[in-house]
């Protein structure tokens, strides 16, 4: 039997390590993973390292020189299962929600027709906007599965909404859409 293709892409968030958590998991449970970081992703994340955990090549440019694959936005989605962005920023989440794409990440999301999860992270004040508010509303009537956040301790040292879920809760999900059950 084929093994499911997760696209996993990860932001630019002081939580970014938190997606490279999840990737291990999503091996663990037999999963190949297909990692793609945004710009600001690589300040807080290298490929290397979500290349060490996934075992595959980890994709950062929406230009890339591979001759062999001139739109990895449009390969990368081609036969995924599920496209996961953990964690999920209000600015990726915005840019998806308007239809932007100046990214490899804001790029595929435009070219997938898989489930896609998010999962934000981000200060109280951002998560409480009003525009993030009604990017999360549009995103959820196209059908993209949000996962938290939830209240904890963030990384500007306060507290409340908008801490990412355990990478253990997102798994969980993440099994879930995949087997239909959500």
């Amino acid at each position: 039997m084929k093994s499911k293709i997760i696209l996993l892409g990860i932001t630019g968030s002081a939580a970014a390590f938190k997606g490279v958590m999840l990737a291990s998991l999503l091996r663990k449970e037999g999963f190949e993973i297909d990692g793609v970081l945004t710009p600001s992703a690589l300040q807080f994340i290298s490929e290397t390292q979500l290349a060490c955990v996934t075992g595959r090549p980890v994709y950062s440019s929406l230009f890339t020189m591979q001759p062999g694959d001139p739109v990895p936005h449009i390969t990368l989605t081609d036969s995924i299962d599920l496209f996961a962005v953990v964690p999920a920023t209000a600015d990726f989440i915005g840019k998806s929600a308007n239809g932007l794409a100046d990214d490899l990440l804001s790029s595929a999301f435009l070219a997938c027709s898989a489930p896609v999860i998010m999962a934000p992270s981000m200060n109280t004040r951002m998560w409480n906007n009003s525009a993030t508010a009604a990017n999360i509303e549009i995103l959820e009537s196209r059908g993209v599965i949000f996962a938290g956040p939830v209240m904890g301790p963030l990384t500007c040292g306060t507290e409340g909404m908008g801490r990412l879920m355990e990478p253990s809760s997102i798994l969980k999900l993440c099994l879930d859409v995949l087997s239909g059950r959500c």
